[in-house]
């Protein structure tokens, strides 16, 4: 069994390579870091370690690589032979890798193999694979196969991989935790991965994940930033960032709960199984990393907004969140380019305009209440 998977980085050998080989898949790795592409040639193997007090190592084999910017060829015959495609290579990205998947899915059709393909794009997104499935069909001159052969069902992934240095490129080291959910009904091929949770629907999934996971480590990193850590780890051992923390859990826990019936006491037990997580001593992320890209948090559709506009339709107010949501008004790292960007957008144009211009609300009284929030945590912003 074959499979392609563009993004090799932590993420996509730590956590996607890792699932993959446990079910016995050769892996071809497509990435433009041309060092670690090399290194996956030339060893054919590489080395996870879990991040806990065993320190467990685990194997991967049966590995390679290909550099889709020198070798698009290769890249396409890669996916011309593979039984699945996934990708973990960031949102961003994907729009840059669709032609070269359609270049795949056509020339399949054009060798007519029957056997179907899902391609999953595992990425910190709602919606990966349905983007990437849009973004594919622009480069397709005809899709009836593509929509008789090939799938793209919707995923929800989660891991904490943190940045890292190693001397050795392929070295990867990882959360104990992992969970990988994707949506059946989507899927084309009869494989089902092992380490893999297929469900009909999946938003639930995705929700809690985003509204929990991911809302609670920007929470984490933006308070942490305001005392002047440096590190998730650090800032988790300062009981007024786990506050804020349980805090912030506690109110998207109210929207998911109400909203997609899941069970508060076992939602109790996920809030303190991420909380667990995120202490982690294991494991030491830069909050300049878990921070970065301001903007893009803010969105209307993203871990902060949506859910404090939820809330508000259902007549809860989330008063921590809402303080979350000022801090990151104001977090600023001067090597991100989106906190340089906020900051001289609020500059220029002034907090009100700019609060809805970046969260798309336009109801005054929430806007009313994120101005009130921003001032408050007012340290950065001049």
């Amino acid at each position: 069994m074959k499979a392609v998977h563009f993004g090799a980085g932590n993420i996509g050998r730590g956590f996607i390579g890792e699932i993959l080989n446990h079910n016995g898949y050769a892996i071809t790795f497509v990435d433009v870091n041309d060092t670690i592409i090399e290194a996956l040639k030339a060893r054919g193997s590489y080395t996870i370690e879990l991040a806990d007090e065993s320190r467990e190592q685990i194997q991967i084999q049966n590995v390679t690589g290909l550099n889709n910017a020198k070798e698009a060829d290769k890249v396409v015959e890669a996916i011309v032979e593979a039984d699945i495609l996934t990708t973990a290579i960031g949102p961003n990205i994907l729009p840059r890798i669709a032609q070269l998947i359609a270049q795949g899915i056509e020339a399949r059709a054009a060798r007519n193999i029957q056997q179907p393909i899902d391609i999953i794009a595992c990425e910190n997104m709602i919606g990966g694979s349905t983007f990437l499935a849009e973004e594919v069909k622009k480069h397709c001159t005809d899709t009836a196969y593509l929509d008789q052969y090939v799938g793209f069902p919707d995923a929800a992934v989660d891991r904490i991989v943190p940045m890292q240095q190693h001397a050795d490129p392929l070295f990867v080291q990882v959360e104990p935790f992992s969970e990988w959910v994707v949506q059946g009904t989507a899927c084309k091929s009869p494989i089902r991965l092992e380490g893999v949770s297929y469900v009909n629907d999946l938003e639930p999934y995705i929700e809690r994940k985003l509204f929990s996971v991911n809302t609670g480590h920007a929470t984490v990193a933006y308070t942490g930033a305001l005392q002047g850590y440096e590190t998730i780890d650090e800032a988790m051992q300062d009981h007024l960032v786990v506050i804020q923390l349980r805090s912030v859990l506690h109110e998207t826990g109210k929207l998911l709960i109400a909203k997609w019936g899941f069970d508060a006491a076992e939602h109790e037990k996920y809030i303190e199984k991420i909380i667990g997580r995120f202490q982690n001593k294991y494991i030491s992320d830069a909050i300049s990393r878990v921070a970065r890209t301001p903007l893009r948090k803010l969105g209307n559709h993203e871990r902060f907004i949506r859910p404090m506009v939820e809330l508000t339709q259902i007549d809860e107010m989330p008063f921590h969140l809402l303080e979350t949501i000022g801090m990151v008004f104001n977090y600023f790292d001067p090597e991100d380019e989106q906190c340089q960007e906020l900051k001289e957008m609020i500059l220029q144009k002034g907090l009100d305009k700019i609060i809805s211009e970046v969260t798309g609300i336009d109801n005054q009284k929430i806007l009313g209440s994120i101005k009130q929030n921003v001032e408050k945590y007012a340290y950065k912003v001049a």
